[in-house]
């Protein structure tokens, strides 16, 4: 047998490239003659750079910058090598990961506040590939800790954000309710000799009931009122960007991407939104290193109607119809709505938690519930095949 696993990460417990080796582990203990092939995957979110780095290889260039409160963190982005690049012609392609700058997961559950959260770390990461002599870059946008339009990764990059005074607007979601102006004079000018690529996960518009605030505001952290709040301050956003940019974002596909991130980058720095799963899975060419695998191995934290918008395993799944393959999904819960994802090229999923139990022990034991899991379905697939 060959058998290609391809997770994301368990967040918050697994890496991709870790839950990827921990499933092999397990499915060796029942298949130990198998030959198994580990591409683990991500849709733009946490663990981008780490799983193309870990595949292709390319250079990593570390940065300090600001994170989502203003602390200083350790970011990097991921200098692709020539025989990854898809796109043409022959300039460098910079690979960033918006969360390791202005992650959610650089916080704590007590610091989560949209309304004071920036992408202004995200912003610098750009600038540091620009000054790199980058000419192409791909921006990771999921797994934020943001709902500010993107605004601080152009402040970043020379935007100004003016209040009626004239004065600078404060830095997150909150701030964009003074905002009156937009200067985008001082944006850095390699900007416009730069092709930027956005890779997400979701294709949820800016603004409304599907829009940054009211789907992924919660959360961030979000209340119920600061959710109001962030919407009625997008919209404002957006109507600025109309009258100062001529640019039109509300009801972009993907615009809300990493709390309008995905709007921000379009507006300010012309950018394009793709898939985030199609653009990995071109890059890794999962199809032709797939094609002939008898069975495919994927995961992720929780599986429900959210994968239907862009995330990994709809990606995944439409490949392994395509290519005819069996799909089988660990996760950690899922919903009701992922009963429908049988036709979506999902063959089969199955939840690693062995019975109830808190969230925090499930986060902390991820690794060996996962071992188990996929030590039985391995089991299950050398009792299937035996009889074959």
């Amino acid at each position: 047998m060959k058998i290609v696993i391809a997770p994301d990460s368990f967040k918050g417990s697994l890496t991709s490239l870790r839950a990827a080796q921990v499933i092999k582990k397990g499915l060796s203990r029942a298949l130990p003659g198998a030959n198994y092939l580990l591409l683990p995957i991500s849709d733009g979110g946490e663990g981008l750079v780490e799983i193309l780095f870990s595949s292709l290889g390319g250079r990593r260039i570390w940065c300090g910058v600001s994170g989502p409160l203003g602390r200083p963190v350790r970011a990097s982005f991921l200098i692709l090598p020539d025989t990854a690049l898809t796109s043409k012609g022959s300039q460098k392609t910079a690979v960033i990961e918006m969360a390791q700058a202005s992650g959610l997961y650089l916080l704590k559950p007590s610091e989560r506040n949209p309304l004071l959260t920036s992408t202004y770390g995200t912003g610098q990461l750009i600038a540091d590939a620009l000054k790199s002599g980058i000419r192409r870059v791909i921006v990771g946008v999921g797994g934020s800790a943001t709902v500010d339009g993107g605004m601080g990764m152009a402040r970043a990059l020379g935007v100004r954000f003016l209040d009626k005074s004239g004065a600078e607007i404060i830095e997150g979601g909150g701030g964009l309710g003074r905002l009156d102006r937009i200067d985008s004079s001082g944006l850095n000018p390699a900007v416009r000799k730069t092709e930027i690529i956005v890779a997400s996960d979701v294709n949820n518009p800016l603004v409304g009931k599907e829009g940054a605030a009211n789907i992924f505001g919660p959360q961030k952290g979000a209340t119920p009122d600061q959710v109001k709040i962030l919407d009625r301050n997008l919209v404002s956003f957006a109507r600025i960007i109309r009258r100062d940019l001529g640019k039109e974002v509300s009801f972009l596909p993907g615009a809300g991407a990493a709390g309008g991130l995905g709007a921000g980058l379009c507006a300010f720095l012309d950018a394009e939104i793709k898939s985030g799963i199609d653009l990995v899975l071109g890059l890794l060419n999962f199809s032709p290193k797939a094609k002939d695998a008898d069975l495919i191995v994927t995961g992720e934290g929780r599986i429900d109607g959210q994968v239907k918008f862009g995330k990994v395993l709809f990606g995944l799944g439409k490949t392994a119809q395509k290519l005819k393959i069996p799909l089988v999904a660990f996760c950690g819960s899922y919903s009701q709505d992922a009963f429908n994802l049988h036709d979506s090229g999902i063959t089969a999923f199955f939840s690693i938690l062995p019975g109830p139990c808190r969230l925090p022990e499930a986060m902390e034991k991820g690794e060996e519930f996962l071992l188990s899991a996929s030590t039985e379905v391995g089991f299950l697939l050398r009792g299937c095949y035996s009889r074959m």
